[in-house]
């Protein structure tokens, strides 16, 4: 059984989940009215991952017996300055992503709940690669100066971008 201070956290980060989903949805919208479809392309697998990490969180608050409560999703930052300010956002979306992990990760220490320190130990590694990722096209970006041919090469490199749900995500995701 999980506690209820537990559930609560993980409640909180379905919802945190389930808004990245959503704010890259909005920055793949951004990056169609921009004509950026391999940036778009891009966002729309990083939002499917998003979907993939709530799910993840709901199950496994129900497999542990506690109850799932959705609560409201905020509206995402709908326009951005450039590419760049897109990809800066989603990495400093992802920062906040991260500490918000860490904290239920420092809770489940705290209460001692091995089931749970194990299973978040898979996002603690995620996280690292989410980072990485964003990081990896904001170079890129701002390398090419965010324009011209530099950034058509790298809108062609996002288009390439395939989800690809990881092993056992049937499992994961069957509600």
């Amino acid at each position: 059984m999980i506690s209820k201070k537990l559930q609560d956290a993980i409640n909180d980060q379905i919802n945190k989940e389930l808004f990245s989903e959503y704010l890259y949805i909005s920055m793949k919208s951004w990056c169609l009215s921009n004509d950026l479809e391999g940036f778009a392309n891009w966002m729309d697998v990083q939002s499917k991952e998003e979907r993939f990490h709530a799910m993840k969180f709901y199950n496994f608050i129900n497999d542990r017996g506690g109850r799932i409560i959705l609560k409201a999703i905020d509206a995402p930052q709908a326009d951005f300055k450039s590419p760049e300010d897109v990809i800066d956002t989603g990495l400093k979306h992802e920062y906040t992503v991260t500490a918000s992990i860490n904290k239920i990760m420092d809770l489940a220490i705290a209460e001692s709940d091995h089931a749970a320190a194990s299973f978040l130990k898979w996002f603690i590694d995620e996280q690292v690669e989410e980072e990485a990722n964003f990081t990896k096209v904001l170079n890129k970006v701002k390398l090419s100066g965010g324009a011209g041919a530099g950034l058509f090469m790298i809108d062609q490199e996002l288009a390439k971008r395939v989800y690809t749900p990881p092993a056992g995500a049937a499992a994961d995701t069957a509600a």
